[in-house]
This record gives structure tokens, C-alpha cells and sequence, in this order.
């Protein structure tokens, strides 16, 4: 492979995912398997195999990833199966790791599955999510996730979920159903863990404003806000009359207020409010500079 590509972000990525399956691997080794929880995935597969087989996971996870590594490789590319390959490397490596150390010793909570399966649901969403997010899988079930991500568009998240059911049925040949309900919420809140992970910590809402008043509230907003703002060209659909939209991003809890702004200016504007997920740029990630709408050109 060529290796002229990498740079010190490659680096930081490579760390991430280390970090990731080490989580990973912590929440299997440390919480699930002491406290007779189930996984979902491929990790589901090889505590279904430890139990009837008495096999490590770490060996386990090596061997059957081999045919998935196969498939990503014709659809991911050679640059996220490497990744891949590395992440499947250090899975394995930490869960047999974690299983040998005697510094730490697992988490007894079977008095308390709730505490079991959430503690294990946002370890486990934590980690993955991070290795997700540096463009990283640890094979298994991430594979098959990110191909669907890659070619039909659903969620890393909503795809491991839909997989984890299917092999949580599996794990009802081992573990009673009571155990495999309060598995069904580590596979909820670790889903729900790993696409909030890739989407980032900077969640906004994104609005579209359509009144005849749009300067006036588009003033309003400049000066009471000191949010940008961008005007669309539209027509209308019914009388095919020229308008301009507003579009805008800004703060979960700026909403009210903007709202209360524009019914000020016009109670009759059309406003649809949607979620945007991490925003990148001024006022967002990093400073947002203070200007007024005198100062632009026209």
C-alpha cells in the first residue's frame, strides 16, 4: 500500500480508534459478559461462541472477520480497510487484554441490570462511536454498517441496531429472555450513543423564513441575534410570485426568541424549523466575528 498519503491526521486518527476499542472491549469484558448480557453484532456471535465453545472473543473476532474484511475491501476501499484491519486488531487485542488483567476487576451489577445496561450501552456507543467517527470500523457488524451507510444511506447507528436484534434472537439460546429485554437497551443507548458521536457536539437548528416583511426581520435578527443570514430566490408555487428566502442556523435556544421576533415583524410568516447536525463555521465551531448589517454591501 502506498503510504504517501498519510499525515498527522491519519496519526490522530489511528490514536481515536486505539482509544475507541479499548472502551469498546472494557464495556464487553468489564460489564456485559459479568453481568450475563448480551451484545449485538459480530461481539454478539463470539460470546454466543465463548459460552458453548469456551473460545476467548479476541480469537474468535480475528477468525470471523475475515470474510467480512473481504466485503469491505470491494465496497469501502483500501484506505478504511486498513483502518478497518487495524480497528479489528485492536478489538481483539483488548478483549484479551481486559480478560487477563487482574488491576481491574469487573463490574458486579446483576443486583441492578438497568445500571448494567446503560453503563454498557454508552461505553460501548462511546466506543464505537469514536472509532466511526475517525473514519475507522472494528469489523464485524461495522462493516456491514458502513457499506449500508456508504450505498443506501442509513445511519451507522440504525444499521448496527437492526443487526444487533437479529442476533439478540440468536442469544436467546444461551440467556433467558429477562437478561435479553435489558440487552435490547444496551443495543438502544448504544445506537443512539454512536450516531451522536458522529454527528459531533455541535447540534443547531437550521430555519427557513418566508414572509413579504423579510428585510425587516432579516434586520432584526442581524441586530438582536448577530446571527448571519442568507437570502434564497424563490417562487411561489400557487401565483408564481418572486420571493426571498431566509435561511439561517442558530442555537437550540435561540428558537423562542426568534420566533417571538418574527411574529413581531409578521404573524402570518411561514417558518419551518429542522434539525442540523454538527455545524462547522463562524459562530459554531469556532468565534463568530460581530458585524451589523450596515456594513455589508448591498
Amino acid at each position: 500500500m502506498n503510504f504517501k498519503w498519510w499525515t498527522r491526521d491519519n496519526s490522530l486518527e489511528l490514536l481515536m480508534i486505539t482509544l475507541g476499542c479499548a472502551i469498546y472491549a472494557f464495556s464487553l469484558d468489564m460489564i456485559s459478559i459479568p453481568n450475563g448480557l448480551a451484545d449485538g453484532g459480530l461481539s454478539g456471535v463470539t460470546l454466543i461462541i465463548r459460552y458453548f465453545f469456551n473460545i476467548n472473543p479476541g480469537i474468535s473476532t480475528l477468525i470471523l472477520n475475515i470474510p467480512l474484511i473481504l466485503i469491505g475491501f470491494r465496497y469501502l476501499g483500501k484506505r478504511v480497510m486498513f483502518y478497518t484491519l487495524y480497528g479489528t486488531f485492536c478489538l481483539s487485542l483488548f478483549l484479551i487484554l481486559w480478560s487477563k488483567q487482574t488491576i481491574i476487576g469487573p463490574l458486579p451489577l446483576k443486583h441492578d441490570l438497568l445500571l448494567s445496561s446503560l453503563a454498557a450501552g454508552v461505553l460501548s456507543g462511546l466506543g464505537i462511536g469514536l472509532v466511526f467517527r475517525y473514519n475507522g470500523t472494528t469489523g464485524g457488524s461495522d462493516i456491514i454498517a458502513r457499506v449500508g451507510q456508504k450505498k443506501f444511506g442509513v445511519s451507522s447507528g440504525k444499521g448496527i441496531l437492526i443487526m444487533d436484534y437479529l442476533v439478540l434472537l440468536l442469544s436467546l439460546s444461551y440467556l433467558d429472555f429477562y437478561h435479553i429485554m435489558y440487552s435490547l437497551i444496551v443495543s438502544y443507548v448504544l445506537a443512539r450513543l454512536i450516531d451522536l458521536v458522529q454527528e459531533g457536539p455541535n447540534r443547531a437548528k437550521a430555519l427557513f423564513i418566508i414572509s413579504d416583511q423579510y428585510e425587516e426581520i432579516a434586520k432584526l435578527i442581524d441586530t438582536t441575534l448577530e446571527r448571519g443570514l442568507t437570502y434564497l430566490n424563490a417562487e411561489g408555487g400557487y401565483q408564481n410570485d418572486k420571493k426571498q428566502i431566509i435561511y439561517l442556523i442558530i442555537q437550540p435556544r435561540e428558537v423562542p426568541q426568534l420566533k417571538r421576533l418574527i411574529r413581531s415583524v409578521d404573524d402570518k410568516a411561514f417558518v419551518s424549523v429542522i434539525d442540523a447536525h454538527e455545524v462547522i463555521g463562524e459562530g459554531f465551531s469556532y468565534q463568530r466575528k460581530r458585524y451589523h448589517m450596515s456594513l455589508r454591501k448591498r
